[in-house]
């Protein structure tokens, strides 16, 4: 007698009655259904432990996700760093490219560096420099290998609860190959985002097998897991909120829910017996613990590095009106992933009221149809996973100069892809597919459909790593998909100073300006490119319009200090000490202020003077050329032996030593110093 435990039993009068050919009909349209059957959580609890077929079924679902993760991505070995924080965080981090010691650990703990406390992906970046120096093949793959592991781990994840193979593999590849994520991959310093994601989904996986199963060290498991991807970005602070979305669907933990008949009955651990909402939330007190003093610290690393928009920069109506068309911008990149850019430039004034409303209406009418299904469980969690997870990114505190980034879709989008996915699977799983041919012919048409979408995204995924392959072809790829980019015609232009196209680099700035009233430190970038190609007295006027513009010490220390770099190379000394001693007055850790006054300090033959300034500045710049006029102070001082150490240093672990030294020589050249 044929048995099908999916769609029901049949009576054994109708099957012995049925022909052979009638029960290959049943059991083909039978079978095509359940590729997305989606168990309820009462029948995965009661089927024990996964059968050898079912673990072997894992395996193969986990090795093509990570063959097609790596195929896809494989041009990432071929890419090279760029200029848009891979500089600060690793080409010109003197802490991070000195490799996992234990000064580089107390300065990863101790550090706002960047406006950001992420302890752990400094580590994360200083093991890829101990093991690959400043090649840019290792770092980039070790993200790949995250974000591969990501993906497996997520499948994973969503299949031990739900017991749906099909669904479960979709969702993970969605996640795997989506082009929005490649921004997350192939962006070296946004390692934070893969590093991060890896321990949310560990959290996840900890917590679900606490929820099964109970055990104070698996909760214990789940809370460091949570603590290190805090350590590593807090964009995953919402993570205690994601843990209540997770006990209403799949664990089904939440009182009232069809678990809760009689859990004694049925035989559910402590942990995983139906509680109250309250209880539930008190569970977590530890994790929502975590996240609000993450944020808090958060908060102050921000401020430490004055990247936080006040409302005189950014006006509330702009936050909240840009909050609501950018979930729907999200939406429209999950369906229609181009085009897709490093930086979307925050709008200056008030967006058209046609677009808020229209916007604000979409997403309110997809709540209230999510709301009004809230029978279909994973169609609410997965939507309210996108909305809430993306709260920290969405710009109701506005840091930087983004409307939006493609990065903070990495984890956000898990959600929609679950809505998307488990909605689509549970209306085929209920349409009956009646006789062998029409089965047969609807098996096809869905898994040609599936393959063709994953094949699809990964061909875009392809493309838009080659977009990512250096800096020029990054910012022109830009410029051609948006308009008026002043971030990308700034970053252009900083591409083309590092070739030596000054006359390109000069037009690409100015057009820049043109297009944005730029904010004080944006200013002094345009001083600092004036410096560089030799146009000392413009880049004091900048210096001025930037000490002008803001009432902020640290602000005007920049200034003053790059003012003071404007007049040595001016000749003019006396200006340019008195330059650096006013800013080292506004703030005693400004390094070009440190290394100015070290330079002029060499000058005057006071070199006990200068190794303590230079020393000072390489602490805190970490730069080549710091290191280098620090080895030139050792040198004059008498102290040869530390004068080298320090010299190979720079030539053992910089992207361009000779290029360091020609610099470091020039400054010494505009203080009539000869580099020794």
């Amino acid at each position: 007698m044929w048995r099908d435990g999916y769609f029901g039993v049949l009576a054994s009068g109708e099957e012995t009655s049925r022909s052979a050919q009638q029960r290959v009909r049943i059991v083909v349209g039978r079978k095509v259904k359940n590729c997305f059957k989606h168990p309820s959580a009462d029948e995965v609890a009661s089927t024990g432990h996964m059968t050898a077929s079912g673990k072997k079924h894992g395996v193969i679902f986990c090795l093509l996700l990570a063959a097609a993760t790596l195929a896809f991505y494989n041009p990432i070995i071929r890419n090279q760093f760029v200029d848009f924080d891979d500089r600060s965080y690793i080409l010109k981090n003197w802490h991070v490219q000195g490799g996992l010691t234990w000064a580089t650990v107390k300065w990863s703990f101790a550090t706002f560096y960047q406006g950001n406390w992420h302890p752990l992906t400094w580590l994360s970046h200083a093991l890829d420099c101990q093991f690959f120096h400043l090649n840019p093949v290792g770092h980039h793959y070790t993200s790949l290998l995250l974000h591969t592991a990501c993906a497996v781990l997520l499948f994973l994840l969503l299949r031990r609860p739900t017991g749906s193979d099909w669904s479960s593999f979709i969702v993970a590849a969605l996640f795997a190959l989506h082009p929005i994520n490649v921004e997350s991959i192939a962006w070296a310093a946004e390692r934070k985002n893969v590093l991060s994601m890896l321990f949310f989904l560990l959290t996840l996986h900890a917590y679900d097998r606490y929820a099964r199963e109970g055990g104070r060290y698996l909760y214990l498991f789940a809370t460091a897991f949570f603590a290190l991807g805090l350590m590593a970005k807090p964009q995953i602070v919402t993570l205690p909120f994601v843990l209540l979305l997770w006990d209403y669907w799949p664990l089904q933990r939440m009182s009232g829910q069809s678990r809760a008949m009689d859990s004694a009955a049925q035989g559910f651990p402590p942990a995983s017996a139906p509680r109250s909402f309250f209880f539930l939330v008190l569970e977590k007190l530890p994790l929502f613990i975590l996240a609000a003093a993450d944020a808090v610290v958060t908060v102050i690393a921000q401020h430490a590095g004055n990247t936080v928009r006040t409302l005189s920069e950014v006006s509330l109506s702009v936050r909240l009106e840009n909050v609501v068309v950018s979930y729907t911008r999200y939406l429209g990149k999950a369906v229609w992933p181009f085009p897709l850019v490093p930086m979307y430039p925050r709008p200056e004034s008030t967006l058209p009221t046609g677009q808020v409303v229209a916007a604000l209406s979409l997403l309110l009418l997809i709540s209230a149809f999510v709301i009004y299904w809230r029978d279909r469980r994973y169609l609410l969690v997965g939507w309210f996973w996108f909305l809430g997870t993306l709260v920290p990114m969405i710009g109701i505190v506005t840091v930087g100069d983004q409307a939006m980034a493609d990065r903070y879709a990495y984890l956000p989008f898990i959600g929609l892809f679950i809505a998307v996915v488990w909605t689509l699977g549970a209306l085929l799983s209920e349409r009956r597919v009646p006789g062998l041919w029409p089965a047969s012919a609807a098996a096809l048409l869905v898994i040609s459909l599936v393959i063709s979408l994953i094949i699809g995204l990964g061909c875009l995924t392809y493309r838009q790593i080659g977009y990512w392959h250096d800096n020029e072809k990054l910012w022109r790829y830009t410029l051609s998909v948006t308009n008026r980019n002043f971030v990308a015609h700034n970053n252009l232009a900083l591409a083309l100073r590092d070739q030596g196209r000054s006359d390109e680099a000069i037009a690409e700035f100015r057009t820049g300006m043109a297009l944005h009233n730029y904010a004080p430190d944006q200013i002094l970038d345009l001083a600092a490119y004036e410096l560089q190609v030799g146009h000392p007295r413009e880049a004091i006027d900048a210096c001025n319009a930037a000490g002008r513009a803001s009432s902020d010490p640290m602000i005007q220390a920049a200034a003053l200090a790059e003012m003071g770099q404007a007049q040595l190379q001016l000749r003019q000394y006396d200006h340019a000490a008195e330059s650096f001693q006013n800013a080292l007055r506004q703030n005693s850790h400004d390094g070009i202020a440190l290394m100015g006054s070290g330079v002029l300090a060499l000058r005057e033959g006071r070199y006990d003077v200068a190794v303590n300034q230079l020393m000072q500045a390489a602490q805190i710049e970490s730069s080549d050329v710091d290191v280098l006029l620090l080895a030139q102070a050792l040198r004059r001082a008498g102290r040869p032996t530390e004068a080298d150490s320090f010299r190979a240093q720079v030539w053992k672990i910089s992207q361009d030593p000779n290029r360091a030294e020609l610099d470091a020589q020039q400054l010494l050249a505009f203080a009539g110093l000869k580099f020794l």
